[in-house]
């Protein structure tokens, strides 16, 4: 389902299994030592999709432990992100030579629990969710928002290594399977140029909704 949202420079693996047989290295182990068993299959699935995906870029299996902020930190000849919810998880890389950052998210297709849309939209985002549902029914407007939202976080972070709310990017979600990203906030300096946002590619399928971003090198 992912690739379906990614560029060809990018390889992407997903499951929908709840975990994956694979031999952890010693670190990670630590890592999810005291975790509930639920984390610790999320933790298992994901990383294989990572291996995955490393190895379909040529390079030996490698540690991918989570840093300070939850991020997982990545060899340095790679970029990528991680998305897992219950039923799906996945993994997308891409050589740091081609791709400056990548953030993907998947979501069931669900409305958001009550409280949870006031608190991650903005006013201005509102009138587009309802159009959008009205052009497609099928499609949890507002999961989509908090979706993409999480894309933008996650290809944000890399270049940054801050923290950025979700009041801090205006979403314009095109019916066409497209969004926007403006920040509101200074964005990060890039080959000497300020990026003033994020464009991005979405789906709904199989009981999910998908969100990618890609910012490639040039």
């Amino acid at each position: 389902m992912i690739e379906r949202i990614l560029p060809g420079a990018v390889v992407s693996v997903e499951t929908t299994a709840e975990t994956e047989d694979i031999e952890l290295f010693p670190e990670e182990l630590e890592y999810i030592r005291t975790s509930a068993p639920r984390r610790q299959g999320e933790f298992r699935a994901v990383r294989a999709c990572a291996r995955r995906a490393l190895a379909t870029l040529g390079l030996p299996p490698a540690p991918f432990l989570p840093g300070r902020r939850g991020e997982p930190r990545w060899p340095e000849s790679v970029v990528g992100s991680m998305t897992h919810c219950i039923g799906y998880r996945a993994a997308a890389l891409a050589p740091a030579a081609e791709v400056l950052t990548i953030g993907i998210d998947a979501e069931p297709n669900l409305p958001l629990p009550e409280g949870v849309l006031e608190a991650i939209g903005l006013a201005e985002e509102m009138p587009q969710l309802r159009a959008l549902t009205r052009s497609d029914p099928t499609v949890c407007a507002d999961r989509l928002l908090f979706s993409a939202k999480e894309s933008v976080y996650k290809a944000w972070f890399p270049l940054t290594g801050l923290m950025l709310d979700f009041s801090e990017a205006s979403l314009t979600l095109g019916p066409d399977g497209t969004f926007t990203a403006r920040l509101l906030v200074p964005g990060p300096v890039v080959a000497g140029r300020r990026l003033p946002g994020f464009d991005g590619r979405w789906l709904a399928e199989d009981g999910f909704v998908a969100t990618a971003i890609t910012v490639p090198q040039s």
